[in-house]
């Protein structure tokens, strides 16, 4: 590894919240220059490494974020869609990215398809006698600024941004993730499947269970009745392997 390459994943670490870290005996010395930032994609194993060891809190990451222009959705957004609710939640919720009323408020999911995420938690759970509303979970998404007419994130938008969702999920260690859409399910998981194929499955992201279902947003299209169906036993199932 040389020097550049070592700066970059120093800088990473520092990035994720790494206070410090340890040289084996007879290694080389890091450089002694102050670390640059720098736009990099680590190995996963390292990107693994690095998020086990982080004891970082919400309230940092955010700290950390900060008015953040680090790519291009920074320049046309009006708020910045962080995260809300349950930091102990024992369930994350991850969508795409914000809509134009999250745009407006600076919160996830308070749209048309917010409202309906928001009655299938409370119906869901209700009918099965969970006793769960939607401020006991965590919602975020995988890009915190809203992409030009709510297009899809592009490919170096996610990557840039992903990391402050996977840190999110980190810092709370949630018992279960809930993939809402393609989108989500492909920046947790890496798989190439569209949602119909994964939905109602279990899969992992590190060692928590993530449960893939439709987003709100699909559901609300008036010929998607039996994905709504679909997607109400997808939180059973989740609900049920929660908290029974």
């Amino acid at each position: 590894m040389n020097r550049d390459q070592l700066r970059q994943y120093l800088s990473f670490y520092q990035d994720l919240g790494v206070k410090s870290i340890y040289r084996r005996e007879g290694a080389a010395p890091a450089p002694a220059e102050p670390i640059a930032p720098a736009a990099v994609e680590p190995p996963p194993a390292l990107f693994e490494e690095a998020l086990a060891q982080s004891t970082e809190s919400l309230a940092e990451i955010r700290v950390d974020i900060g008015d953040c222009h680090r790519c291009g959705l920074g320049a046309g957004r009006h708020k910045l869609v962080f995260g809300v609710g349950d930091e102990h939640a024992q369930i994350v919720f991850v969508g795409e990215g914000p809509g134009a009323d999250e745009d407006e408020q600076g919160i996830p999911f308070v749209g048309r398809a917010g409202q309906l995420l928001t009655q299938m938690i409370e119906n869901t759970a209700r009918k099965e006698g969970i006793p769960l509303q939607r401020k006991d979970v965590y919602i975020c998404n995988v890009v915190k600024c809203r992409p030009p007419g709510n297009r899809t994130p592009l490919p170096e938008e996610m990557e840039t941004c992903g990391p402050f969702m996977f840190r999110q999920i980190a810092a709370i260690r949630p018992k279960a993730i809930c993939a809402l859409g393609g989108t989500a399910a492909k920046a947790l998981l890496n798989r190439k499947e569209g949602v119909t194929a994964m939905r109602g499955k279990w899969f992992k992201w590190r060692d928590i269970p993530v449960m893939v279902t439709y987003h709100p947003s699909y559901l609300l299209r008036p010929y998607n009745q039996n994905a709504k169906r679909e997607a109400w036993e997808d939180l059973k199932k989740l609900f049920h392997f929660v908290y029974d």
